[in-house]
């Protein structure tokens, strides 16, 4: 099972391709991967992240593993390895009080001699936001993208895909929690079973909290709110209501066009969206579940209960 040979080549500047398996992928500095033989072997890589990680899936015999790891050098990646390590360390917390079912299921932390790793149940879904296939394909045009195949589901399909991210970021609130670097990219969808998921919480932190950062505060720039970007401002569930509601445009709306025009629902649930993303706070929903209420009953209202998962 998986293997962890490296070989140093010259590709513009140095780098180190490495060789796992039947995969292979660059970074900066060579580094021995022998210990994912203990995992499994190694089908595929994900090694253009800009965090700091690379992850990959692994399969042995039936089961298969999303293997997330903190320690080598990757080649999109401006900061410290140790930075990585330690930003890792902190979400297998998070990952373990936030448990749920729409979120890929944490199994266990790996300590390697050169950093760690988290080992995930593998979901077989799409991340809506894949910045590493823009490359290759328009994901507005192209079928093989998949917010194209997204946005071309059912309204009904989609809109108990959203019911599931809103239940997921209801029970964040519930936990004291606050959805930090939430967007588009931390949603995959497995077109097979119609399933959601939310992945890459590892930045949600404890309330109370605040930016601390000011205008680098973490987080997409299509999805943060005023306050992500002041100095000491507070970050909390009025900022995630402002996450949900730009999604919301995303899934089901024009994205950055957020006119009623583009908007593929009732004019009434466009009002709930519209006023989540309001950029005065005081005039936003003042929490998910305020939010969530709002909707859920507009849905009903609109759909008839004919939507599976609202509650």
């Amino acid at each position: 099972m998986g293997g962890g040979k490296a070989i140093l080549t010259k590709k513009g500047n140095n780098m180190a391709v490495i060789y796992l398996d039947n995969v292979s992928f660059q970074l900066k500095q060579i580094q021995d991967f022998s210990w994912l033989k203990e995992i499994g072997d190694v089908f595929c890589v994900f090694d253009q992240q800009d965090s700091g990680n690379v992850s990959f899936g692994v399969k042995n015999g039936d089961n298969k593993y999303f293997v997330k790891y903190a320690g080598a050098q990757t080649t999109e990646y401006k900061g410290s390895t140790q930075t990585a390590i330690h930003s890792l360390n902190k979400a297998v917390h998070i990952y373990e009080d936030l448990r749920h079912a729409n979120v890929v299921n944490f199994v266990k932390k790996i300590d390697t001699d050169n950093g760690v790793a988290a080992v995930f149940d593998w979901f077989d879904g799409e991340s809506l936001f894949a910045h590493w296939t823009f490359d290759k394909w328009d994901r507005y045009t192209h079928p093989a993208s998949p917010y194209y195949k997204y946005k071309r589901l059912s309204v009904e399909t989609r809109l108990k895909s959203i019911d599931a991210i809103f239940q997921f970021l209801l029970f964040v609130e519930q936990q004291n929690y606050v959805a930090v670097d939430f967007y588009d990219g931390s949603i995959l969808y497995d077109f097979n079973t119609d399933t959601t998921k939310i992945c890459d919480i590892d930045f949600f932190r404890k309330k109370p909290t605040m930016n601390d950062m000011g205008g680098y505060f973490v987080g997409s720039r299509r999805f943060k709110s005023p306050e992500e970007y002041i100095l000491g401002a507070p970050i909390d569930s009025i900022t995630n209501v402002n996450a949900m509601g730009v999604l919301l445009f995303g899934l089901i709306g024009g994205e950055y066009d957020r006119s009623f025009k583009k908007w593929e629902v009732s004019k009434e649930l466009y009002e709930i969206a519209k006023k989540a993303t309001l950029p005065e706070r005081e005039m936003r929903f003042q929490s998910i579940k305020e939010f969530y209420k709002e909707w859920d009953t507009a849905v009903t209202h609109a759909y008839g209960g004919s939507v599976p998962g609202s509650v």
